[in-house]
This record gives C-alpha cells, sequence and structure tokens, in this order.
C-alpha cells in the first residue's frame, strides 16, 4: 500500500513539474479535428477552398455546377444581375446548397452595405448608407443598422456580408468611398463601423471589414486605375489604420485587402498582393488572425498590371486566405491551374495552402455555415423592423 502511495506521489510531482512531457497537446502529434480534415482533403480541395467566386445568371447553370464540382470552390459571391426577386433568390441559394450537400458548406457572400452600395432585391425596404448613420451618430442604432444588413441578407441564404466600410472618407476628391464612409474622422468611422460589425455578426453573418489600408485618401476608382496612397506608416497609424486596428482588438472576423498602392511601405506590390502589407503589418503587427480576403481581383487596378492566375498565386504567397474573383469562369480556371503548378514546383508550399485552409473551415465551423435548406424569407417583418429603426434614426437626428 505504502508502494503504491510512493507511486502516485511520484507521477503527480512529474506532472506538475513537466506538464507538457506527458498528455503533450503538441499539434504535430495530436492534430485537432480541422487539421485531421484537411490531411482528408486532396490538393485540389484545398486550394478550391480558398476561391471565392461570382457567375452569371440567375439559376443553378453550368457554370455554378463546374465551380463546386470541378474547381471545389470555398464560397460565392452575388451580384444585384443574380438576383430577381426574394423568392427566386431563396430558391437560387437553396439549389446551390442541395448541389453542394456533403461537401464542406459554402461561404455565400454579397455586398451589401447600405445606401447605394445594396444588391437584395427591391421587396425589401432600403437602409440608409453609412453617412447617414454616423450622422445619427448613435452607437446603438448602428448596432441595430448592422442588425437589420443580416436581417435583409441572412432569410435569403447568405453567410457572408462584406461590410462594413472602415474607410475614413477624408479626400474629397475621392470617386468610389464618399458615403459609403461612416464620416471623415477616425473616431466616428471606428465609433460606428465596430457597431455595424458587432450588430451583422450577432446576427451569425459574417462580417467583413474593408478595404485595408484604408481607401479613404484616394482619388482614383480601384475597378479602373490602381490608387496610390503617398502616406508613411507613421501617418498610417494616426489616421487611416485606427478603425483596423480596433477591429481587429474586438476580434474582427474578416479583412478585405485594398487594391492600391503604398509605395513607402511596398513599392513594388499593391496592398492585395503585399506580404509587406498582409503578412508584415496586419498579421505581425496588429495581430490580425481572422481572414484576409482580396478585393475582386478582377478589377483593373490588378488586370492592368497582372493576370488575374499570376495576382491571386503572388497574393497567397503574400498571406491571403481567400481570392475573391467576381467575373468570368476563364479566370477562375487559370487561377486554379497556375494555384497547383505552383504548389508541385515549390514555389508556393502546401503548408502554406493548409494554414489558409485552416482557418477557412474554422471559421465555417464558427459561424455554423450548412448546406441546409432556407424557407421563404417573411418580407413584411423584416420591412416592419427596418421601418421602425428608420422612425428611431429619424428621432435621434
Amino acid at each position: 500500500m505504502l508502494k503504491k502511495a510512493w507511486l502516485y506521489a511520484f507521477i503527480f510531482i512529474v506532472m506538475i513539474i513537466f506538464p507538457y512531457t506527458i498528455g503533450s497537446s503538441d499539434p504535430k502529434e495530436h492534430p485537432d479535428d480541422i487539421e485531421r480534415q484537411i490531411e482528408s482533403l486532396s490538393l485540389d480541395e484545398k486550394i478550391g477552398q480558398m476561391l471565392l467566386v461570382g457567375f452569371e445568371g440567375t439559376r443553378l447553370n453550368g457554370e455554378v455546377k463546374a465551380y463546386i464540382e470541378d474547381y471545389h470552390v470555398g464560397g460565392l459571391i452575388l451580384f444585384k444581375e443574380n438576383l430577381l426577386d426574394v423568392e427566386q433568390t431563396t430558391k437560387l441559394l437553396n439549389h446551390i446548397k442541395h448541389k453542394n450537400k456533403g461537401q464542406i458548406p459554402l461561404f455565400l457572400g454579397i455586398d451589401e452595405e447600405g445606401g447605394e452600395i445594396s444588391r437584395v432585391p427591391d421587396e425589401l425596404k432600403a437602409l440608409p448608407d453609412a453617412r447617414e448613420v454616423g450622422e445619427v451618430d448613435q452607437p446603438e442604432l448602428s448596432f441595430q443598422y448592422g442588425n437589420m444588413l443580416a436581417n435583409q441578407i441572412q432569410p435569403l441564404g447568405f453567410n457572408m456580408d462584406f461590410a462594413p466600410v472602415l474607410d475614413i472618407n477624408t479626400n474629397p476628391e475621392n470617386p468610389i468611398i464618399g458615403r459609403r464612409a461612416f464620416g471623415s474622422t477616425a473616431e466616428k468611422v471606428t465609433k460606428h463601423g465596430l457597431a455595424v460589425m458587432n450588430g451583422i455578426r450577432a446576427t451569425g453573418v459574417i462580417p467583413v471589414v474593408k478595404h485595408f489600408p484604408g481607401h479613404g485618401d484616394t482619388s482614383l476608382d480601384s475597378h479602373e486605375e490602381l490608387p496610390v496612397v503617398s502616406k508613411s506608416l507613421e501617418e498610417l497609424q494616426d489616421l487611416e489604420l485606427k478603425p483596423f486596428k480596433a477591429a481587429i482588438k474586438r476580434n474582427a472576423d474578416a479583412v478585405m485587402m485594398a487594391h492600391l498602392s503604398v509605395p513607402n511601405i511596398d513599392n513594388k506590390y499593391p496592398a492585395s498582393l503585399s506580404k509587406r502589407m498582409i503578412q508584415g503589418l496586419l498579421r505581425n503587427q496588429m495581430g490580425f488572425e481572422g481572414l484576409v480576403i482580396t478585393d475582386d481581383l478582377t478589377m483593373k487596378a490588378i488586370t492592368n498590371q497582372y493576370t488575374v492566375a499570376d495576382a491571386a498565386v503572388q497574393s497567397v504567397k503574400a498571406g491571403s486566405d481567400i481570392l475573391l474573383i467576381a467575373h468570368q469562369k476563364e479566370n477562375v480556371a487559370e487561377t486554379f491551374k497556375k494555384l497547383k503548378q505552383a504548389v508541385k514546383t515549390g514555389d508556393l508550399s502546401e503548408q502554406r495552402i493548409n494554414e489558409s485552409v485552416y482557418r477557412i473551415l474554422d471559421k465555417k465551423r464558427q459561424f455554423n455555415i450548412h448546406n441546409d435548406q432556407h424557407s421563404r424569407a417573411d418580407i413584411s417583418q423584416i420591412n416592419q423592423k427596418i421601418k421602425e429603426l428608420l422612425i428611431n434614426m429619424e428621432a435621434s437626428n
């Protein structure tokens, strides 16, 4: 009996002194569920998870089927031209999820910012733009506004919103931000942008804050040209980066990278393709651990200088997790091919791919993304809530 007591005491002492030698939790020795899932995926499936793509049409057509079956895409983005009305939208997303049944659930994303940047069917009552939200200047109402952005899209089947905008509208000649910003000061944008972000997230929809490192002080539209921000890192930290820094402290889920040049940080690559910007600034210096998503790689700020596929490979090298390709199946096919080739030649390591896929699968689990069908949304109830919010905003103005 005495010998057993000494044995138990010895084991207890060893476990206290050497807690990592017994029952080690080294992930290499004891992979978690997501790591095991990644090990079960083919390289094609892993590369596909990093693609979030757009398509033409208003139904489950051959293009969408190919994205799911051949390219194993991780998500789809839908635009106004894909959506005719609430019934068609719900049916379309249900058909997509049914086609994807048995596979990793899809991110189903949309640009729903309110104001002019609204993609939802016209049956849904319009929400005001970000500037108006900032002018009301009531964070509680901003949170409700974020709630309503999500409540417009979640019942239709969407699970990701490319909003809110955290750009600060400091340049009156800016052709692309303007009223999409909550204000012209870091304080106002931070206060209301984060409230909207939390309002979206509280509804179970993934908010994607944008456009890092800040698109507010530009005079060019990145859909047409590559804007240049001629600021030092210190100047960015004093203004543009403040809302993003605050969002990261509040566990922002996803950040969209802007297609703009910041030559004082990287004089070779735009932010969306820059390792100094993504890995150096956003991840290492600012501590961001969520998903990094590119802005649409088919925008002319990129295609004036690169092919979409070459830009995609460089962006993954730089640290991006998800490549947004909104137009043309050829771009998706070529990007898929180039990424696979880059891994096989050693230009990209499979470990680098695995890191992004881990973040993607982790976020899908965290938000319980699934392939389940949605019933038809109660439009009258949603519109009534929007009406009440608008009344409260008007009363506070």
